[in-house]
């Protein structure tokens, strides 16, 4: 008998350990909103479903979603940011390029938004509606986050830096305008000498027109309206050509838009946040003094 209640304290400690460290986990649990509550307008035309092709990547995306990372309130600064991971078009690199990056920036006091994009499938209106979407979102529960709907901006990686830059150039009122740009490693061009073909052939088809490449390459569309922009890339990277960045910086000169471009000589493609002993691991403290000279936190 003494045996026994020797072996029952220690498992009622640890049944009440995992009950505690559960209810800390639904505390704790990000909110995933569907863009469409009701059910997207217009299909992608993808008829195979979501999957994972690993555990940080998921692809052939047809319900559009965005989870939630508010700051919190004793730290929020009132700034916040849409985030679209990269994927090619084809899916989404959604915690190396999405999660790792709310987590970071609600310790500055910044809400950020992990979006869950529809892939194209040559649906090229489609990713820009739910970005557009997803910003709505969030100007309409701002209260809710303690946003400030002048503080909203948009990221991207990749092909998510494809996207945040349409958003970023293609707004046709102010409510649809990011309040700045943040831009990784970002394709820009449809232009097929330096595009990134995987990206313009998913998002555009095979074959498209000549005007249709030219209004997706969003280093033509910059205007004086433009939102504030910063960008990093590796000269070394052989995805997606460095020449993206550069001449997406020189039409935001040329505009008069407060832009900086962070070249780095080593570091490929997809680098995120993650270490690895060489300089492009310190970007991140070039993005933080970025928004503080923006004022988007503290």
């Amino acid at each position: 008998m003494s045996d026994n209640r020797l072996i029952l304290k220690p498992m009622k400690q640890l049944l009440f350990l995992v009950m505690i460290g559960m209810a800390g986990s639904l505390l704790n649990a990000q909110e995933v909103i569907k863009l469409y509550p009701a059910g997207p307008k217009e299909s992608n035309g993808l008829t195979v479903p979501e999957s994972f092709r690993d555990s940080e990547f998921i692809k052939d995306i047809s319900d559009p979603r965005m989870i939630a990372y508010p700051a919190p309130k004793e730290k929020a600064t009132g700034a916040a940011v849409v985030i679209c991971p990269g994927g090619g078009y084809g899916g989404v690199a959604q915690i190396k390029e999405g999660s790792e990056f709310a987590k970071w920036f609600n310790d500055l006091g910044v809400s950020a938004f992990v979006l869950y994009y529809r892939m194209p499938n040559g649906h090229w209106r489609i990713p820009l509606e739910d970005a557009q979407t997803a910003l709505k979102i969030v100007r309409e529960r701002a209260k809710e986050w303690n946003v400030d709907v002048k503080k909203i901006g948009i990221m991207g990686f990749s092909a998510g830096g494809h996207l945040a830059s349409t958003v970023g150039t293609h707004f046709e009122n102010e409510e649809q305008r990011p309040a700045f740009m943040i831009l990784g490693y970002p394709v820009v061009t449809m232009d097929s000498t330096y595009t990134h073909l995987g990206s313009r052939r998913n998002l555009l088809g095979k074959k498209p027109a000549a005007d249709l490449v030219k209004l997706y390459s969003n280093e033509l569309q910059v205007t004086a309206q433009t939102p504030p922009t910063f960008i990093v890339h590796a000269i070394d990277d052989k995805v997606v050509p460095i020449a993206n960045s550069e001449n997406l910086l020189k039409s935001l000169q040329d505009k008069k838009v407060p832009a900086e471009l962070h070249k780095f000589d080593v570091g490929g493609h997809g680098f995120g946040m993650r270490k690895r002993g060489i300089p492009v691991d310190n970007w991140t403290d070039l993005l933080k003094t970025w928004l503080q000279t923006n004022k988007l936190i503290n």
